[in-house]
């Protein structure tokens, strides 16, 4: 149980700023792909949404997003020792003022109250659940709500309902920190999974428009003890930033899984030479140059390569393996794979529907390049398992995928990333990460290594 006071020093913004907080992973979202999206936002208290998300909501209402946010309480146990405001005097001010933030937003009339006492969120979850429940109807939306593990009562209880109904309903979700910039420090790992969004100058303006409407946590109720500024100057630092991070999962478009894998992507490959565009596309040559310069090794022994396609990365794998197997489930894709793996003595192209259908061997090389996303979760679990089975001690694992979500099925890219760091609790030798795909190489551990494939 984190425990701390808002008048705590807590962790300076000099800390976070010095971890490579800025350099994590953007969001993988652009402007269209917002404006296609509908968002329900959560928030316990007045100012959470500004401090934690404004940028965001700024972002999301220019692009035209829908947008609907329901307030939970109306933040009147803020100052529970003032002697000049009672909890219904601050209550009635601190809703003007949050009115006031909605409209800078842009979003006057898109808003609902809760009517749910300040701190005492957790005893109705319940109707958090079933309001949210509502606001969200038949669709498919992203929750936006604070973080699950923010260390205060109401964020944590808003957290885990949001967190529960985005499971439940395949929704995507992003979870805003708060408090945690205050008690947590660099060292904690969360952070280094969660996203980054660059916020423009326009958008800071917007936020720092909607934040200064909350007076009652910015300045003093009166001169009087009991009556101080909630908010300090060293905590609002830490929204200052020019960007906002989230903890993102993204909404499950679909449940394909590995049997219609075969199907779904012969008929792609035959409606098109080349679907992808691997030879014509700058974003493919320059992600293929940069996966193959991630290869700590110049030269493997035997190499494997999961979800070839039409076999353009294949064949400058192969020439830096003695024997090379690349594998894919359509067979359409496979036969032009081998086409182009016929001038490599030691290599060859083989349909195999995975993770069942596993090639009986080792190898030094794996590499899983824009594949592990069409597996189910259980299936790429099972994969992951047989990749740890057959790469030999000190062998290289390679993986790099697109990290928008991928319509049709369960995964994203970040998703298969993080399932293979927590199952092979591997450290990674190498990570690259950008707006639109992530790449990292880890080294099978061997007698000398410390790691676990369990």
């Amino acid at each position: 149980m984190v425990t701390f006071s808002h008048a705590d020093a807590g962790t300076d913004e000099a800390a976070w700023a010095a971890s490579g907080l800025d350099t994590i992973g953007e969001l993988p979202l652009d402007a269209a792909e917002l404006a296609g999206m509908e968002f329900v936002v959560l928030v316990a208290h007045p100012d959470d949404e500004s401090l934690g998300a404004g940028g965001l909501l700024a972002r999301l209402t220019s692009a035209g997003a829908h947008v609907e946010v329901l307030l939970c309480s109306a933040g009147e146990a803020s100052h529970p020792d003032s002697p000049t405001t009672t909890p219904e005097q601050l209550a009635a001010v601190r809703r003007e003022e949050f009115a006031a933030a909605m409209a800078a937003f842009g979003l006057a009339d898109h808003w609902q109250f809760l009517d749910l006492p300040d701190s005492g969120l957790a005893q109705h979850r319940a109707v958090i659940a079933e309001r949210l429940t509502e606001a969200i109807g038949q669709r498919t939306v992203a929750i936006v709500a604070p973080y699950r593990g923010d260390g205060h009562t109401d964020h944590d209880t808003l957290g885990s309902v949001a967190a529960e109904t985005a499971e439940a309903g395949g929704h995507g979700l992003l979870e805003y920190p708060l408090w945690y910039w205050l008690w947590a420090t660099p060292g904690d790992t969360a952070w280094r999974n969660w996203v980054r969004l660059p916020l423009s100058p326009a958008e800071q303006r917007t936020k720092r428009e909607a934040l200064h409407t909350h007076a009652s946590q910015l300045r003093p109720l009166s001169d009087q003890p009991g009556d101080e500024a909630l908010l300090s100057e060293q905590f609002l630092a830490h929204f200052a930033r020019p960007f906002e991070v989230f903890a993102w999962r993204p909404p499950v478009t679909g449940r394909r899984s590995a049997r219609d894998a075969e199907a779904v992507f012969d008929a792609l490959h035959r409606s098109a030479e080349d679907p992808w565009k691997y030879q014509d596309s700058w974003y493919e040559q320059r992600k293929r140059s940069l996966t193959l310069a991630a290869l700590p090794e110049q030269k493997y022994d035997a190499g494997l390569e999961v979800g070839c396609s039409i076999g353009t990365l294949s064949a400058e794998l192969a020439g830096r393996c003695g024997k090379f197997l690349a594998v894919d489930a359509s067979g359409t894709a496979v036969a032009r794979a081998a086409e182009r793996l016929a001038r490599f003595p030691g290599a060859e192209a083989r349909q195999l529907t995975l993770p069942e259908q596993w090639p009986a061997a080792n190898f030094d090389l794996i590499v899983v390049s824009e594949m592990g996303y069409y597996l189910a979760a259980a299936e790429l679990e099972e994969l992951i398992t047989r990749i740890a089975a057959s790469l030999t001690p000190g062998g290289t694992l390679l993986l790099c995928h697109w990290r928008h979500p991928v319509s049709g099925w369960e995964l994203d890219g970040d998703a298969v990333h993080t399932m293979a760091r927590s199952q092979l609790r591997w450290p990674p030798a190498g990570t690259y990460r950008e707006r639109d795909f992530v790449l990292e190489t880890f080294i099978a551990p061997g007698p000398d290594r410390a790691g676990t494939s369990a």
